[in-house]
């Protein structure tokens, strides 16, 4: 298991030396910034612990810190002890680095992210990227970039500790299959049955609510190995829930919601009262193409993930109750 700032937290605080700690192996490529040494060095309150890894003795967390302790001219520094190894004392420097004090730049976060993939190359590219704050795309094209995948690596240890086929494609068609025959199952149960992450079961269902196939688009296309050129793989879903059907086994059109909504701006009802213009920005925002959501999803910075993804069911669970109610009083009107 990777250590967590929480579990470092927990660790008795010692005094240390200064002058037997080593700063080789920092996470930041430019070195220290002078400037924030100073202003660390000119405070009046004592500096937070900083974290050194044992064995070696080397600062894990706190260059700044330590920097600025010598220039008052401290001999000794407040510290919390860490004992893994020195590939786990790495990745933990750039959790720490990236937590808190002064951030590292995007160039760090790469050159962390291909070190993090050199050592620990069965990690998922979302498990990569919540370390090192860069997105998990980036992270993909590091590792394709760097040639980082050997061919005995047939999975990878997503954030959850769990581990998953890099090719999900099978996992995928068996959660569709499962959430086809009984849509009532829970996204764990789905995910725990078809060897995937509990938000790649989210994600078929979704698809599968608006008529799609449960694999993205990149994974529809498969090399022949004995044909050599690409072929098309599909497999035959009913749509769930949302996307009903409108006939015998055959799922509902997806509407153009762009042109729906521009409609909606012709109609003197909404466009010439303050609620109606309101509600018209709002359906505006959701016109975006697919592709457009997939470039803003793939684009999420993972340590803000939890939060817009939990803003984000709340959104949805506004707007299911919006719509039973704007349908509860057409029903009452007519």
């Amino acid at each position: 298991m990777e250590p967590e700032e929480e579990e470092i937290n927990q660790q008795p605080l010692v005094e240390i030396e200064i002058s037997s700690l080593s700063l080789a192996g920092s996470p930041r490529l430019a070195g220290e910034s002078a400037e924030h040494i100073e202003a660390l060095a000119a405070a009046q309150e004592p500096l937070p612990p900083i974290t050194v890894h044992r064995p070696t003795m080397r600062v894990i967390d706190g260059f700044h810190r330590l920097k600025a302790a010598q220039s008052r001219g401290d001999s000794t520094i407040a510290a919390r002890f860490f004992d893994g190894d020195e590939a786990a004392a790495f990745v933990l420097a750039v959790k720490l680095n990236a937590a808190h004090g002064l951030p590292l730049t995007l160039a760090d976060r790469k050159r962390a992210a291909e070190r993090i993939i050199a050592s620990r190359p069965q990690w998922s590219d979302r498990r990569v990227a919540s370390v090192t704050g860069i997105s998990p795309g980036t992270v993909g094209d590091i590792r394709r970039r760097d040639g980082r995948e050997p061919e005995t690596v047939g999975r990878r240890l997503g954030q959850d500790g769990r581990l998953r086929p890099v090719d999900g494609s099978a996992g995928r068609i068996i959660a569709g299959e499962l959430l086809t025959e009984n849509p009532e199952l829970s996204l764990r149960q789905v995910a725990r049955a078809a060897g995937i992450s509990p938000e790649t079961a989210r994600d078929v269902r979704n698809r599968l609510r608006n008529g799609e196939d449960p694999l993205p688009r990149q994974h529809l296309r498969r090399k022949d190995p004995e044909q050599g050129r690409d072929v098309v793989v599909r497999k035959g879903f009913r749509a769930l829930g949302l996307a009903r059907p409108a006939g015998r086994g055959q799922p509902r059109a997806v509407p153009d919601r762009a042109a729906l909504v521009k409609r909606l701006k012709d109609d003197p009802a909404l466009r010439f009262t303050d609620t109606g213009r309101n509600l018209l920005r709002i359906l505006a925002l959701h016109t975006l193409s697919k592709d457009e959501w997939e470039a803003i999803i793939d684009n999420v910075p993972p340590h803000c993930s939890n939060i817009i993804a939990d803003l984000a069911r709340q959104f949805a669970d506004l707007w299911s109750e919006f719509a039973v109610r704007v349908e509860e009083e057409v029903a009452q009107i007519s």
